[in-house]
């Protein structure tokens, strides 16, 4: 097994919100893992190894494919062991690697993010290291021009799982969303409520939209109906915040 396992967060999308950090990581790698995420998705690997090229390295490259989540279990059973059948396949993929390996991370390793649990799985567990990229939340606020936060204001960030649940989170007043695919803001309530809302954040795809979310909502959800049949697959985050 490796000694030293690089994870570089690469951003939302955009090869320049790599940092120079990140390029000089990918340069000094021995190999990069580069994973393959299911029929669809080839732009997904295809943007990482855009970012491999720009960063001028000559690691050797090496794909592995995603598995699957089994729907019929319960939900933490089905990430467990989902982490457990991503693991054994960096394991393949690892293997014979004398030097660093780098592995190209979507948004950032600290945000709602596997990587490092997954690493974690691996025995004996390497030397980690961790170079952080933008976040969805950051290039989200970037593209509205927005601040994340009202002076003094607290932010709550969360999951669409947990929105769609519990629904407003008890004395939040700005709440980010993340990993929501059912658009889950539909379960709110939406008077006093303003969404800020993107997709494919970073990338010449990204779409934005914002206002309140009882005018706004249903053109969303309809904006990602048609940008999913479009390309296959969406990622979108959104902010909402009550007045």
């Amino acid at each position: 097994m490796i000694s030293d396992l690089w994870l570089v967060g690469i951003g939302t999308g955009n090869p320049d919100h790599v940092t120079t950090e990140g390029m000089r990581a990918l340069r000094e790698a021995q190999r990069i893992l580069v994973p393959r995420k299911g029929t669809g998705k080839d732009d997904l690997a295809e943007i990482r190894h855009q970012i491999i090229k720009a960063s001028g390295s000559e690691a050797e490259i090496v794909h592995f494919d995603y598995p699957v989540r089994d729907p019929a279990l319960p939900y933490q059973e089905r990430v467990a062991r989902w982490h457990d059948e991503i693991a054994a396949k960096w394991v393949q993929a690892l293997d014979g690697a004398t030097g660093p390996v780098a592995l190209l991370v979507w948004g950032d390793p600290s945000l709602y993010d596997s990587t490092l649990r997954i690493a974690e799985r691996l025995t004996p567990m390497p030397k980690v290291r961790v170079v952080p990229g933008i976040t969805s939340l950051q290039a989200l606020t970037a593209a509205h021009a927005m601040p994340l936060n009202t002076v003094n204001g607290p932010v709550q960030i969360t999951t669409g799982r947990q929105l769609r649940d519990f629904g407003w989170p008890e004395g939040a007043e700005t709440v980010v969303v993340m990993l929501d695919g059912e658009a889950s803001f539909q379960q709110l309530d939406p008077t006093g409520i303003t969404i800020w809302w993107g997709a494919f954040l970073g990338m010449p795809e990204q779409i934005l939209d914002h206002g309140p979310l009882d005018d706004t909502g249903p053109r969303i959800i309809a904006t990602r109906e048609k940008a999913r049949a479009q390309h296959g697959w969406l990622m979108d985050t959104y902010l909402l915040r009550k007045a």
